[in-house]
């Protein structure tokens, strides 16, 4: 399997709210992501828009409903539609995310959370090698936002993304907020968690806002609706202080602002990956 070189730059998620800028203006970014299934069709409108902004950017495809983490195995046809659009748009890398989604009859359309067990991991990594080697080439797998766990996990979620890579040779999408999600709804040590991850095998980074704990709601929610938080800002900035050069992506899914709000945090990224000691601090 081909390696992934390193990418150093800072994008967006392209999404249908700011099409007309990139297609009208010239965006000021090193690459976009889009959902890869959002584009997995044989032709449209959101594929044409796609590849004009390939012509102008780098382009990353991010899927949302792979599944590797079911026991029913790939969907063949997923696979190959995803490979289709690979050989015509030519991205950066294709990332997904360590979850499952689906059953053999069902798609829930919802990153459903795996237990931390040999046994999946097992079923894990066999997915994610017929999925590379369906798509002639290395992915990146995401870690999940968590809101349970399970009684028969066996390891940390560290350990079981560490060994996920070491026996498939896939890289690494580190979503920084999902981190921090996850170690507030569990209370593990964010520390731990970078110090328990192949770091030399990441390659991207996403980060995102989140819905804090309230009245309403006991956990915290990763809604990707709102600005990244100052603990979020920190923790990337204890990441980029350990990581090599990778990509750093913004995520905005749902009270999708105008384009120049993305672009200031976007700046915001740059500024503490350049000073990542000091927001280490923070």
């Amino acid at each position: 399997m081909s390696s992934i070189e390193p990418f150093c730059g800072f994008g967006l998620g392209l999404r249908r709210t700011h099409y007309a800028d990139f297609l009208d203006g010239d965006v000021p970014v090193d690459f976009v992501e889009v959902i890869s299934e959002n584009y997995m069709v044989d032709g449209g409108k959101p594929l044409r828009v796609l590849e004009q902004v390939r012509a102008k950017h780098p382009v990353i495809l991010h899927g949302v409903s792979m599944s590797i983490g079911s026991v029913c195995g790939l969907d063949p046809a997923y696979l190959d539609r995803l490979k289709r659009l690979a050989e015509r748009i030519d991205p950066l890398w294709i990332s997904d995310h360590l979850c499952w989604t689906r059953t053999s009859a069902h798609n829930s359309h919802d990153l459903l959370p795996l237990p931390l067990t040999q046994e999946a991991l097992g079923v894990v990594c066999e997915n994610i090698g017929r999925a590379q080697d369906h798509l002639g080439r290395a992915m990146l797998i995401e870690n999940p936002s968590s809101y349970m766990t399970f009684p028969q996990d066996e390891m940390a979620e560290w350990e079981f993304i560490a060994e996920m890579a070491q026996r498939t040779g896939c890289y690494l999408l580190l979503d920084v907020n999902n981190v921090y999600v996850s170690a507030c709804n569990h209370g593990f040590s964010t520390q731990d968690y970078l110090d328990g991850l192949p770091l030399e095998r990441v390659r991207q980074i996403h980060l995102a806002g989140h819905s804090p704990r309230s009245d309403e709601c006991e956990i915290v929610i990763d809604t990707h609706d709102r600005a990244v938080c100052d603990e979020v800002w920190a923790l990337y900035g204890r990441a980029m202080a350990r990581l090599g050069p990778v990509a750093t992506m913004i995520e905005r899914d749902d009270k999708i602002p105008p384009l120049p709000e993305l672009m200031d945090e976007l700046e915001l990224a740059r500024k503490v990956a350049k000073q990542p000691s000091r927001s280490a601090a923070a």
